[in-house]
């Protein structure tokens, strides 16, 4: 690497931000010590300050210091992100980190990560399940697939499809405890709940055109959509889920549904979320083009 430039200057200061201190930061870049001291007193000699403290033990930062090293590395980040997306023009490649919900990933988006691997073996796809939300900004994923209606953000969201809820049960639990002929009877069944900070308390029914809520109680939460499924099919209660979680436990009769002709037809949104703009790696843009074709929810 070019170490006259400016870019090469800020490359070497945070470096030596990074390692602790010159003779590791030398060892980081091939170069010497003195190398790395000469090029940081060019540096501070072009802009007519100080920019390190050095000690027999350590460095430090001034304030124009620590000013100089928030803009290197942004420049740098910058610079590596606007160059990565003009190569991969052509056989994009790379590593895109993908974030989704535990039950949602497993049964819609691992399929759909088979199949773009295969299209697009260059690309490596670096998968984490959780139902925690990620700092996309902050650089802990590059597409995270999330549910609901989202908050402004600088971040551009593509929708790739909806999801409705469905009230559920066992057929052992309902032969023992009876089943549910409206909403209100379900004030005497055991009720599974999420237990996140976005899910809502009260479960929304419609009657005669009106929607109306419904505050159940039972003495089992949960954070997971399939865990609470899981429950339900063992009988422990009655759940309120989305319908992709549940899907084949209704087709094989493991779960029944209830009260249908309550249920309210809400819609949960599904986008997935990244940061857009013109330096958009092309690895970004092709799976989130594959999310908006093969999604199906």
């Amino acid at each position: 690497m070019d170490f006259n430039g400016r870019s090469g200057e800020m490359d070497v200061f945070v470096t030596v931000a990074r390692e602790g201190s010159l003779s590791a930061a030398a060892r980081a870049l091939g170069l010497t010590p003195s190398a790395v001291s000469r090029i940081i007193a060019r540096t501070e000699q072009r802009l007519g300050t100080r920019l390190l403290l050095r000690t027999t033990r350590a460095i430090t930062f001034t304030a124009e210091g620590e000013a100089f090293l928030r803009g290197a590395r942004r420049i740098l980040a910058d610079m590596a992100e606007v160059e990565e997306a003009i190569a991969d023009q052509g056989v994009p490649r790379g590593r895109l980190r993908v974030s989704a919900a535990l039950g949602h990933g497993r049964l819609a988006i691992v399929p759909l990560v088979a199949a773009f691997s295969a299209r697009y073996p260059n690309i490596v796809v670096d998968l984490t399940l959780g139902d925690e939300v990620v700092d996309i900004l902050g650089g802990q994923a590059d597409v995270a697939v999330r549910f609901g209606h989202l908050p402004d953000s600088p971040l551009t969201a593509r929708r790739i499809g909806d999801t409705g809820q469905v009230v559920v049960a066992s057929p052992e639990y309902l032969q023992r405890h009876g089943t549910p002929q409206e909403p209100e009877d379900l004030l005497r069944h055991n009720c599974l709940r999420f237990n996140f900070r976005r899910a809502e308390p009260n479960w929304p029914f419609i009657r005669d055109g009106r929607e109306f809520s419904l505050k159940v109680s039972g003495n089992i939460e949960c954070s997971s959509g399939e865990a609470l499924a899981q429950l339900a099919r063992v009988g422990a209660g009655i759940a309120r889920i989305g319908e992709f979680t549940v899907s084949e436990d209704l087709q094989r009769g493991d779960l029944i549904p209830l009260l249908e002709a309550w249920n309210p037809g809400d819609r949960e949104p599904i986008h997935a979320v990244f940061v857009g703009g013109s330096a958009m790696p092309a690895r970004v843009r092709l799976f989130v083009d594959f999310l908006l074709e093969h999604h199906r929810m």
